[in-house]
């Protein structure tokens, strides 16, 4: 039976505080147009969320778990001390960013403070290609398919319901804005929530407890329980947290109706299961949020309120060089300080 250290345990704290950090700036974009449009009231919308994320991480895979845990840092240059380093640079910038009520990316979160760690301890040569290039797919997965996905959504809804009544409208899409908004929930947990997992899963082979030979097998499943620990954790984040999210995504980057909050969930969840069963991480907030701006952007360019967009965008771009730095600086104070 391995030793269990007080290091450790720090460590699988702080992947359980990240994910928690997760579950009130990432999982309330599920929640957010289906708030704004008044078709669930916040408490309705909460749980629908917290069931949804848990749900979908539960039935997730492990595609991008085993992206994140052996893709984006040479495995080599990866130690407790790292991982521990990423989730303060993801816990620290996450949770300055929600102070302000802007929504962040803990998917580029995640790979930034593994990168900024991996480089602190071994150098540029341990970053692997493979990984990074599904990051970078998954970036243009999320802006540019999110944005468009919501465009072209509104477009073809408009083109079909031309003659409908407007109050007949605003009845079929309120109803079926609960539906999308389900679906994205359940997108959340199948690609966000299983970052945290494969990090937990690195954690507990680098400490012995999972053989990490077996962990490096392509065929590797992750156990059962460090899914739930995972999932509820990530929804435990979004029951206590997330209001000023919402308030940001759902009303104040443009007004929403239910049909255009149909639109834009139905567009971002499309993107983030299609991201999910290719094994690419990509960003919920980026997803949803460009989706709302491509649906906002069908009525007329100025019913999108930019200077909001253009916040959260400018967060979005700090998230990796801040994420990097703070795990760069975290990882070289412990090697200072334990020698």
């Amino acid at each position: 039976m391995p030793e269990i250290s007080v290091g450790f345990i720090i460590v699988l704290l702080l992947i359980l505080w990240a994910e928690f950090v997760n579950g009130w700036t990432d999982a309330p974009n599920a929640m957010a147009t289906v708030v704004s449009t008044r078709v669930l009231s916040p408490l309705q919308a909460l749980i629908m969320t917290v069931l949804l994320n848990f749900t979908g991480v539960i039935l997730a895979g492990t595609a991008v778990a085993m992206t994140i845990g052996r893709g984006i840092v040479e495995p080599s240059a990866i130690n407790l001390t790292t991982i521990g380093a990423a989730m303060s640079g993801i816990i620290i910038f996450s949770t300055g960013a929600w102070f302000f009520g802007l929504p962040t990316s803990e998917s580029h979160a995640l790979v930034a403070g593994l990168a900024g760690a991996g480089l602190a301890k071994s150098g540029v040569s341990v970053l692997l290609w493979a990984g990074w290039k599904k990051v970078i797919i998954g970036l243009l997965f999320s802006t540019f398919l999110g944005f468009v996905g919501g465009l072209v959504l509104m477009f073809i809804i408009y083109r079909l319901f031309a003659r409908v009544h407007l109050s007949t409208g605003r009845k079929i899409f309120g109803k079926a804005q609960i539906f999308s908004s389900a679906f994205m929930a359940f997108s959340h947990g199948t690609n966000d929530g299983q970052k945290s997992i494969g990090v937990f899963a690195l954690a507990l082979a680098l400490a012995g407890i999972i053989p990490m030979e077996t962990f490096k097998n392509p065929s590797f499943q992750v156990p059962l329980w460090i899914i739930v620990v995972c999932a509820l954790t990530m929804a435990l984040g979004t029951a206590f947290g997330g209001w000023k999210i919402v308030k940001t995504m759902g009303f104040k980057m443009t007004k929403l109706e239910p049909v255009n909050g149909f639109a834009a969930e139905t567009g971002a969840a499309a993107t983030i299961e299609l991201a999910s069963r290719l094994g690419i991480p990509l960003s919920t907030t980026h997803t949803i949020n460009t989706a709302i701006m491509g649906v906002g952007a069908t009525k007329r360019l100025s019913a999108v309120r930019w200077g909001v967009s253009g916040q959260m965008v400018f967060a979005w771009i700090l998230t990796f060089p801040c994420c990097a730095l703070i795990a760069y600086l975290v990882t070289k104070l412990v090697m200072l300080f334990s020698g």
